[in-house]
């Protein structure tokens, strides 16, 4: 799977905005194998409020290579893989977006850390990425709001996830189809949708 962020210039591609860098970490088995990160220059000017949020600024854009080139370059990069992102619903407006100016289609999943950690860690004090960092004591330079970075922390997060259903649940290896559908849950039902795994991994064991 690619774990991947986006920085923007604002918060909707319906009315403008574009990404001006995306990171990324591709996971297999656990481990990073493989990191993507590229600034875009997205033919337009950063606003200072943007320039203070992320620390990206109009003077790294202007020689840095247009969005079409960096999207077309993270699409080989991602071909064959899910994705992951914390708060998938902004990223994946902007992927999608991106992505249609190259007339590129993504078939995969696109999975959700946010959606996620709000079904398992329902005592966090909120579930903003820099918040679950610190809950968990997860790796972290200290750095956010830079693609790449906010990606690897959220690749962590990841690996937390699914250290909990493990712990919750007792299946070694749980899949990323079934946090897909985790994410997707009332919370109230999340309860027994473990206990079902739990029961169904049991099932699949052999005997001895």
């Amino acid at each position: 799977m690619v774990v991947f962020d986006f920085e923007t210039t604002g918060l909707s591609p319906e009315q403008g905005d574009r990404a001006i860098e995306i990171g990324a970490v591709k996971l297999v088995e656990g481990e990073v194998v493989d990191t993507f990160q590229g600034l875009m220059n997205p033919g337009r000017a950063v606003s200072s409020f943007i320039e203070s949020f992320t620390g990206i600024s109009n003077s790294m854009l202007v020689n840095a290579p247009p969005c079409e080139v960096v999207m077309a370059e993270f699409a080989e990069f991602i071909a064959g893989y899910n994705l992951l992102a914390h708060n998938a619903s902004f990223d994946r407006k902007f992927l999608e977006a991106e992505f249609a100016r190259i007339n590129y289609d993504y078939t995969g999943s696109i999975g959700c850390t946010l959606l996620t950690s709000r079904r398992l860690f329902q005592d966090a004090p909120n579930h903003k990425l820099s918040t679950l960092v610190r809950f968990k004591g997860l790796p972290s330079d200290g750095v956010f709001h830079r693609a790449l970075a906010d990606a690897q922390m959220t690749a962590h997060l990841w690996m937390k996830l699914l250290e909990e259903v493990t712990l919750q649940s007792g299946v070694e290896q749980p899949s990323f189809n079934e946090l897909l559908k985790l994410s997707t849950l009332p919370k109230q039902k999340v309860t027994v949708y473990l206990s079902k795994l739990s029961k169904q991994s049991r099932k699949e064991k052999p005997h001895r």
